[in-house]
């Protein structure tokens, strides 16, 4: 977390809410979700709807941004159909190619689906959804319904952001990012964190490439995966190539 970037964030947040974010905050161990509970309570204690509520909250999801490149700071949250919310916020790695950069909304997204949400109903960002992210959204499902929210602005749904979207459906591929296909991959030994990193591997989502793979990595005691995951439009990045001169 950017301790700076939370010094100046918690105090956009609802007042009530403040106490109790910072104890939230401080949990051990810490998974930036919050419970259907927690949401209701919240807001009782704000006095905000849950829409307002996942705007009002984006502060604090900003501060888990890592943005040495851009110095853009970006926070994302994600409703699931269980009612979970997860937060999410953009990742730079200097120097590696911009392509290796995780958006704040891709970060959410993925953090829904490695908890195993197999369905999304809304998502709220500090700023509006670049070309990339939307793209990336559409893979989720074709009917494009996912409530967008963002600051002072009405609330759409994808479809209003990426009129007719390019997706899996115009590559006649059938698989989605939330529909997991586990293709129960044997791990080649029993250590868990191994083991750990093949299930992930097997739950990736690669229609494309048929390219699997997963990571998983000890934090503390606890072990965190993630799981590689295609898009129809491939990658907006261009990645160096060798090519002709057109002079």
């Amino acid at each position: 977390m950017n301790n700076a970037l939370l010094a100046d964030s918690l105090p956009l947040i609802p007042t009530p809410l403040q106490p109790l974010a910072s104890a939230w905050l401080k949990q051990q161990p810490f998974i930036a979700q919050l419970s259907p509970e927690q949401v209701r309570h919240w807001c009782a204690l704000s006095g905000l709807a849950p829409d307002q509520l996942m705007l009002a909250l984006l502060p604090l999801a900003r501060c888990f941004a890592n943005a040495p490149i851009s110095h853009f700071f970006v926070g994302a949250i994600v409703e699931g159909s269980s009612g979970i919310w997860y937060l999410g916020a953009n990742q730079e790695y200097a120097p590696a190619p911009l392509g290796m950069t995780i958006h704040a909304e891709q970060c959410a997204i993925t953090h829904a689906r490695q908890s195993g949400e197999t369905k999304l109903t809304s998502l709220a960002v500090n700023y509006s959804p670049c070309g990339h992210c939307r793209q990336f959204m559409s893979e989720l499902s074709e009917d494009l319904s996912l409530r967008v929210l963002l600051p002072g602005k009405p609330v759409k749904t994808l479809a209003d952001y990426l009129p007719e979207a390019f997706g899996p459906w115009d590559l006649a591929v059938k698989e989605r990012p939330l529909a997991i296909e586990d293709k129960h991959f044997n791990a080649p030994e029993s250590e868990a964190l191994v083991t750990a990193a093949v299930h992930a591997a097997s739950i990736s989502h690669a229609p494309y490439t048929q390219t699997f793979a997963g990571v998983a990595m000890r934090v503390g005691d606890a072990i965190v995966t993630g799981s590689y995951i295609e898009n129809a439009a491939y990658n907006p990045s261009l990645p160096p190539c060798k090519r002709r001169s057109l002079c």
